[in-house]
Order: C-alpha cells, then sequence, then structure tokens
C-alpha cells in the first residue's frame, strides 16, 4: 500500500483534499498537521476512524519529527499543504510565516531529499513531493492579462514572499538534487471547512449575526475564484500525471470583485434566511442583508487584481473545473449556514472575527 502523507490536512484545501484521496484511491493518508488556530480535527471527523487515514500531530519545521514520521511511513507521495495563509495576519506579524512557509518547507525538502536517495530505483520513478502555492507570488495584475506559468516573481506581502521563497526552495531541489518536485499556484478557494476570517465565511457568519460586512478600500479588488473539490481534482492529477520540475497554475475563471461577492453572499442568504425572518435583523431594524456592507480602510499592499492562466493544466493534464462560480457558492453559503456549530468551535478561544492586518507598528 503506497503511503501519502499530506502536511496540512486539517486545514482547509487540506482536509478536502483528504477526502478526494481516500475515496479515489486505495493510498494510506498520513496528514502531519501543526493544529494551529486554522487547523483543526473537527474538518477530519468523518474521516477519523478511516482505516487508511492517520493522524500525527506535528510540526514540519520540526526536522527530526519529520525524520521519524518519514521511517514509519515510508512515503510515495509528500503533498505540502502546511502553511500560514492569511495575508492580514502576516502584516500583524510575519514571523510564522516565514518559519512555516520558509523553514518548515525547506526541512521537509530536505527529509524528502533523503528519503527519495535511500529509495530503489524503481520506487524513486514514482515518488513526487508536490508543494502547494498560491497566486499571489506574482503580484498584482492590472485591467488586463493572466498569470501564467513563465510570470515573474513580484510578493506584495509578507505572505506572497514566504509563499515564492518556499516556491524557489522546491525548485532549486529538483534542478540541483534531482528530486521529482512539483508545484501549484492556485487562484483564491472558496467551499467548505475554509477558516472564518476569509472573506466568503466571514461574510457568511456577519450576515446571519447581522454584523458589519467590512469591504476593504472601495471593493474593487478582484480576485479569481476556484472551487475547492476542482482545485483539489487539479493537485490529484499533477501529482499521478504532471511532469516532475514543472509547475502548473490552476484557476477558476471567475474574476469577480470582493464587492461583488459579497453582493451575491447577500442574495443567497436572503434566500435561504430571509432578513424579516432572521432574529438578528430584526433586532437592529434592519430589512436586508445589503444594509450590512461597511466600507473600512484598505488593507496595506492590497494587491488590485489577479487571474490565473490555466492552460498548460488543461491542455497537457485535462483538467477542467467542474463548478460554475454561482454553482459552488450556492454549495458554500448553504454550508456555513448549516455547520454553525463547526464554525463555533473552530473559532472558540482564538478568533472573534475582528478586523487583521492594520496592526502595523510593532515594538521590536
Amino acid at each position: 500500500m503506497e503511503n501519502l502523507i499530506i502536511t496540512g490536512g486539517a486545514g482547509f484545501i487540506g482536509c478536502n483534499f483528504v477526502r478526494l484521496v481516500l475515496t479515489r484511491t486505495e493510498a494510506r493518508v498520513i496528514v502531519l498537521d501543526k493544529l494551529t488556530y486554522a487547523g483543526s480535527l473537527r474538518s477530519l471527523d468523518d474521516v477519523g476512524r478511516h482505516p487508511r487515514f492517520t493522524f500525527l500531530r506535528g510540526d514540519i519545521a520540526d526536522r527530526a519529527y519529520v525524520d521519524q514520521v518519514f521511517h514509519q511511513y515510508p512515503p510515495t507521495f509528500v503533498v505540502n499543504f502546511a502553511a500560514e495563509t492569511h495575508v492580514d495576519r502576516s502584516i500583524d506579524d510575519p514571523r510564522p510565516f516565514v518559519t512555516t512557509n520558509i523553514v518548515g518547507t525547506s526541512e521537509l525538502l530536505e527529509a524528502s531529499r533523503l528519503h527519495f536517495n535511500s529509495l530503489p530505483v524503481a520506487e524513486r520513478d514514482r515518488f513526487r513531493f508536490l508543494h502547494i502555492s498560491t497566486d499571489e507570488v506574482y503580484g498584482s495584475l492590472g485591467a488586463s492579462g493572466l498569470f501564467s506559468e513563465l510570470t515573474p516573481y513580484a510578493p506584495n506581502s509578507p505572505y506572497a514572499a514566504s509563499k515564492a521563497s518556499a516556491d524557489h526552495l522546491v525548485r532549486s531541489y529538483s534542478v540541483t538534487y534531482g528530486l521529482p518536485t512539483l508545484v501549484t499556484n492556485c487562484s483564491n478557494n472558496f467551499g467548505p471547512f475554509q477558516y472564518p476570517e476569509k472573506l466568503i465565511p466571514l461574510t457568511v457568519l456577519n450576515a446571519l449575526d447581522a454584523r458589519p460586512l467590512p469591504i476593504y478600500g472601495d471593493g474593487g479588488n478582484i480576485r479569481d475564484w476556484l472551487y475547492v473539490e476542482d482545485h483539489c481534482s487539479g493537485i490529484w492529477l499533477v501529482l499521478e500525471r504532471g511532469k516532475p520540475g514543472e509547475k502548473y497554475n490552476i484557476g477558476g475563471r471567475n474574476e469577480l470583485s470582493n464587492l461583488q461577492v459579497v453582493d451575491l453572499i447577500c442574495s443567497l442568504i436572503e434566500e435561504i434566511l430571509p432578513a424579516r425572518d432572521n432574529p438578528a435583523m430584526n433586532e437592529k431594524g434592519l430589512r436586508s442583508y445589503q444594509q450590512l456592507k461597511t466600507f473600512v480602510e484598505d488593507r496595506p499592499g492590497h494587491d488590485r487584481r489577479y487571474a490565473i492562466d490555466a492552460a498548460k493544466i488543461s491542455t497537457e493534464l485535462g483538467w477542467k473545473p467542474r463548478f460554475g462560480f454561482e454553482q459552488g457558492m450556492v454549495k458554500t453559503v448553504r454550508w456555513y449556514c448549516e455547520n454553525r456549530e463547526w464554525c463555533r468551535i473552530v473559532q472558540e478561544g482564538k478568533y472573534g472575527r475582528e478586523r487583521l492586518g492594520l496592526n502595523i507598528e510593532r515594538s521590536p
């Protein structure tokens, strides 16, 4: 039985990928996760007792522990989701992003290199190290154009810079050591199990509670949205059929402004729980979720537009998204409305839906 080590598998995209792998393959899935604020075992409740699933709590920056895991579960595949991901938090404190995203990736690569070198030749042919990255490494687009795999890196936030650094490390291990690495750079994901600090779940939960719906700046910042199940399908294709040493962009070609996203969420929640039937809205004398929209000070260094050219993965590997943006949003909004207990548990004592990313003055 092949072992697939998934780091960060208790996080948003990682836990969705775990489900896909257990459904589509006969591999043994080993999740290695530090369980920081955004990772929760509650996101894996439904697979926790699966006979091919193992959870290990640990830090990818802890080299001795990673070596121990590789010895106990010699991997055929390593998929690295482990990362600090929220731009606002990276503005408040970049240090955890450097530690996990750069140092952690470095330690994981080195452990993988030594493991790969110890394998028989036949097993080396099957081994892959897949690093999950972001379109934010490319910087910001103007009104036109798309990010391709050849777009120069120009990260504008500490988060994006840390992910760009990790991407370069992964490439270097392919070129220098011959480690069969792959990199995927995705557009903004949405779907079930995303931590409530991000735009879509935060907007849904705040609307249900009749709390302000914060919109940065003028709301005109544009993102290319990708439903998480489609992203996971793309990751699996790259792992199975991608060419070692290559990188693949995965995007949904769903360009919308933040304001458009918030407006759609308000409309969808109105269909699920009309404002007139929501006690929280009635208490504030509000008749429409649109009345909750609140424009706030913009994020420092806020990239204006992202958009992914996914032609390479489509042409070479045959990937295409199954879900349109509105179709995915209907599923997503309904999931958060129906899983408010999960939302409460993962936030409890960690996050109160407060604004992050403006604390840029820090003492030494």
